[in-house]
């Protein structure tokens, strides 16, 4: 027979148990959700390691994933299956998952009256430049792709390193806003 002092240890520790085993939704914005959220969207797939799954979204949707995104994400051996470039509405209506995180990745997009999100997510505006309006050669524009897939993998490893569950609402909301002005990321080879 338990008493009532265990009861309660023993719920504590079921309660860190599925905190710490929670899969944390991430929404990634931008205005044509062709490019830099589609890569976002991989890539935190690929190095959230199960404790994250991404989803992006468009206020304007182009209806396509530019080509040269999916095929540097194939190059890089990331995911590209069942991306598609859609509606953020997706995600504003009843049954869409509960996002945790939204983060804009484009100027535009963050300047954008957003839908109201349920459950009131973090949010915070981590802007790329869009390698889909580079004119030029080949060579510049799939630069340009590979030079934004730097610049979010490295915002996304320092988001998944993140002590997600140990840092309070106002702590880890600045983290968000200093991610988004981080330059770190190396160029491109």
């Amino acid at each position: 027979m338990l008493r009532s002092g265990s009861e309660s240890s023993v719920g504590d520790g079921l309660l860190r148990k599925v905190t710490v085993n929670k899969i944390y939704n991430v929404l990634f914005l931008c205005t044509g959700n062709s490019a830099r959220s589609i890569l976002a969207e991989s890539l935190l797939n690929h190095w959230g390691q199960g404790k994250f799954h991404a989803f992006s979204a468009g206020s304007f949707p182009k209806g396509r994933v530019h080509p040269l995104a999916l095929e540097l994400l194939e190059r890089m051996n990331l995911p590209a299956e069942g991306l598609r470039s859609k509606s953020w509405d997706e995600f504003a209506a009843p049954g869409a998952p509960p996002i945790d995180f939204i983060f804009t990745v484009c100027d535009n997009a963050a300047g954008e009256v957003c839908p109201v999100w349920p459950g009131k997510p973090l949010t915070a505006h981590w802007g790329i430049a869009d390698p889909a309006a580079v004119e030029g050669t080949d060579a510049e524009k799939t630069f340009a792709f590979r030079k934004a897939l730097k610049e979010l993998e490295a915002r996304i490893k320092l988001f998944t390193s993140l002590p997600i569950d140990s840092l309070d609402g106002m702590t880890l909301q600045a983290k968000l806003q200093a991610i988004g002005k981080s330059r770190s990321a190396p160029e491109p080879v």
